[in-house]
């Protein structure tokens, strides 16, 4: 198995796909001769050309809405938005067309569509460049989405994105484009709607995605030391969500962290804390708890944006003090 950056693992995925089927193409802001604004698409145009690596203007709607003429008429396009702060310029096409349309027209129509959009802060962006907005698209039914957190995950999740028949919203943290780990050689897909536990343990359970993953090891590990045994759940997808998975670890452990990177008030955070209360209230020790970024756009100074977004040690003393009650 081989070790690949986050970026060569999206990359990878995209070619094998482009290579296996002929109607999948891209489109996207600079995702041609510069490679992207992270690098995924680098050196695609030149071994597939400009029919089906298309660099488009700035106009996010128009991006999204022509993916999804394309997807209806057969095609299988992969679209990029530049930052994920940018849906908000496409979320009619999102929200009103591509997620509606198979339900609308049944078997007439299909939107084989994915939308890969880096999210998150600690780039020092400022705020309309750093928001984490995943949480806005489980309140749209009929477009699923992925968190990758690992290489592997990233290939084998957008791979069978590219292959679903839905339109699939593809999220994908910046802080985690440079990272590695290792991914499988060939054609090797992983399933939408199948959590990960990614450490085991029978104290507390953490659940998280995308680059809160690391995050959540990281504190697990600090725990283990003084004797805490966390586990941690990867969800990978959150739309469909696996919530067996979730449910499990809690009926195990009795206590439950939601950790992510998106404000605190209707976050994932809070549909998973819901589901739980609903399904293994009778299991639970201590009430649910809640890390998030508080309700406040993301500063721009590194400082500010520094403090506001969730850490190691945040999770460790929401641990702690769960343990306690």
């Amino acid at each position: 198995m081989r070790e690949l950056t986050y970026w060569q693992a999206v990359q990878e995925a995209l070619r094998e796909e482009m290579v296996r089927d002929p109607r999948v193409f891209l489109m996207g802001e600079d995702i041609g001769v510069y490679g992207g604004a992270f690098g995924a698409t680098r050196g695609l145009l030149a071994e597939f050309g400009a029919e089906r690596v298309r660099c488009t203007p700035i106009s996010e709607a128009t991006i999204v809405g022509a993916g999804i003429g394309a997807a209806v008429t057969g095609m299988r396009p992969v679209v990029e938005i530049m930052f994920m702060d940018f849906v908000t310029l496409a979320m009619d096409q999102i929200a009103n067309h591509a997620a509606k349309f198979r339900y609308m027209y049944g078997p007439q129509a299909r939107v084989p569509l994915v939308i890969r959009t880096p999210a998150g802060g600690g780039r020092s962006y400022g705020a309309t460049h750093s928001q984490s907005l995943e949480a806005w698209f489980l309140h749209v039914p009929g477009i699923k989405v992925i968190a990758p957190a690992t290489p592997a995950d990233a290939k084998g999740l957008l791979k069978s994105a590219i292959r679903d028949d839905n339109p699939v919203l593809c999220v994908e943290h910046k802080l985690l484009y440079a990272t590695t780990g290792p991914v499988p050689d060939g054609d090797v897909t992983e399933p939408l709607g199948q959590a990960a536990i990614r450490r085991e343990g029978t104290d507390v359970t953490l659940v998280t995605y995308s680059y809160y993953v690391g995050v959540a090891l990281q504190a697990a590990e600090a725990l283990a030391r003084d004797g805490i045994e966390a586990e941690v759940v990867d969800l990978r997808t959150l739309v469909p969500l696996d919530t067996e998975t979730v449910l499990d670890s809690v009926r195990k452990t009795g206590r439950l962290v939601c950790i992510e990177e998106g404000t605190r008030t209707g976050g994932v955070g809070a549909e998973i804390a819901a589901r739980v209360a609903e399904e293994a209230y009778e299991y639970l020790d201590a009430p649910i708890r809640r890390v998030a970024t508080p309700d406040i756009p993301i500063p721009f100074s590194p400082v500010l944006e520094d403090a506001a977004l969730p850490k190691v040690d945040g999770i460790i003393r929401t641990v702690t003090e769960l343990l306690q009650r």
